[in-house]
């Protein structure tokens, strides 16, 4: 996944430190993400979140808030209003690009901010919240007994997470002040609210609230067990997931049609458990999977094995080509299944010291219809004339080499409770 290290400036002129997360292929959307209260733009959650949409062909920009992270300014001055008007400036840096974003996705009071700051953004077509609270105010409660010496001195030094930072009256005063209910009744977007219901930090009340007072078109999707910040790989790359079902119900994700005898295009494959076998398969912006290996060898069995894969596409390959035959001659083909065997076991061949074996694939096909006995053995004659097939029997050859690392010298993983 290319990431482009950018900055623009911010509501008060500051240069905000930025990623934009970019598709392999062509970007079909562009998705502006909006960090917690306090944390990152390299939050976990929000890097794995934008890197799997941009595997689906949806740009993603993710900022570090005025004051925080690597963007320039003082936390201490800044307010919620503040971070909506950084999320115009981010919106309307990416429009100056050709890049005007569709999609808002929001973390917990980013959540909230994405809400307020649609109206600034007359390109959006769609809202995500994960986690959000559904009053502003809400993030008062993680400055306990300082909230006293807040209003009573006008500023106090709050500990979150293990990080001091300086709270002024302006910022309490601020979030008070706010209302999401105009936000969300005018909000004249498509909504998909997101929150696990045992979240310890904002309660599901508050995924509800914000869900009534919204208008339709809206969606709930719960987060099942997840934890505030999303921490879990597993939990972050199903809400990435959703999100993408759901955007192209109102977002065109359709990519453009390749030319005739274009390459397929790059398939990634990302490990996504270093303490098992699963792979995280992306083909271009629509198509998913997960390779694994069974439980009897250290996996998790949640999905094919990569022995597993290539069977399948021996298998689809030949009923297709078997399709596209009976199709062109106006044979009554009614059906094809193909069966396929394969008698290696990968994760016994991966073992340097297992013994060599050579490949074999058997294919049993059942045809359904109204055939010919010569039919049908023609049907099979053509079953042999799959590319799949012939790849295998020809064999191919690999190249490989090693991409040089992006330096994360710059990136900060602290991130905070909100």
């Amino acid at each position: 996944m290319p990431t482009e290290r950018i900055s623009f400036s911010g509501h008060s002129g500051d240069q905000l430190a930025a990623r934009l997360d970019l598709p392999e292929g062509p970007i079909l959307s562009t998705a502006l993400f909006a960090h917690c209260f306090t944390c990152s733009k390299d939050i976990p959650a929000a890097r794995r979140i934008s890197a799997r949409l941009a595997a689906m062909g949806i740009a993603v920009l993710r900022f570090d808030f005025t004051g925080l992270g690597h963007s320039d300014g003082e936390f201490s001055n800044t307010n919620f209003s503040s971070n909506v008007a950084d999320l115009v400036a981010a919106g309307q840096y990416l429009a100056g690009r050709g890049l005007a974003p569709s999609l808002l996705i929001g973390h917990s009071l980013g959540g909230a901010a994405v809400l307020r700051a649609r109206a600034g953004l007359p390109s959006v077509r769609g809202v995500v919240t994960l986690g959000a609270p559904s009053d502003p105010s809400h993030v008062a409660h993680q400055f306990g007994d300082a909230l006293e010496v807040i209003e009573a001195e006008g500023a106090a030094e709050v500990c979150l997470a293990d990080r001091p930072f300086l709270i002024r009256k302006q910022f309490v005063d601020d979030i008070r002040a706010e209302a999401l209910t105009s936000a969300l009744a005018g909000l004249d977007a498509a909504l998909l609210v997101m929150h696990a219901p045992l979240d310890a930090t904002v309660s599901i009340d508050n995924a509800a609230d914000i869900f009534v007072a919204a208008k339709h078109p809206k969606s709930f999707i719960t987060l099942d067990d997840a934890d505030h910040l999303i921490t879990r790989p597993r939990d972050a790359e199903y809400a990435a997931d959703v999100i993408a079902a759901w955007a192209g119900r109102y977002i065109d994700l359709s990519p453009p049609a390749p030319p005739p005898g274009a390459p397929e295009g790059v398939l990634r494959v990302t490990e996504a458990d270093p303490n098992g076998f699963l792979q995280d398969i992306q083909s271009g912006p629509r198509h998913h999977t997960y390779a694994d290996e069974p439980l009897a060898y250290g996996g998790s069995n949640r999905g094919m094995t990569p022995y597993g894969f290539i069977s399948a596409g021996l298998g689809a390959c030949t009923s297709m080509t078997i399709r596209m035959y009976a199709r062109r001659k106006g044979w009554p083909l009614e059906g094809v299944s193909v069966d396929v065997c394969h008698d290696k076991v990968h994760a016994q061949d991966a073992l340097p010291s297992g013994p060599a074996q050579i490949d074999q694939f058997t294919r049993v096909i059942y045809l359904s219809g109204n055939l010919t006995h010569d039919q049908r053995a023609k049907l099979l004659e053509i079953a042999d004339r799959c590319p799949v097939h012939r790849t295998l029997e020809h064999g191919a050859k690999v190249t490989t080499r090693l991409d040089e690392p992006e330096s994360e010298a710059d990136v900060d993983p602290a991130h905070l409770p909100f």
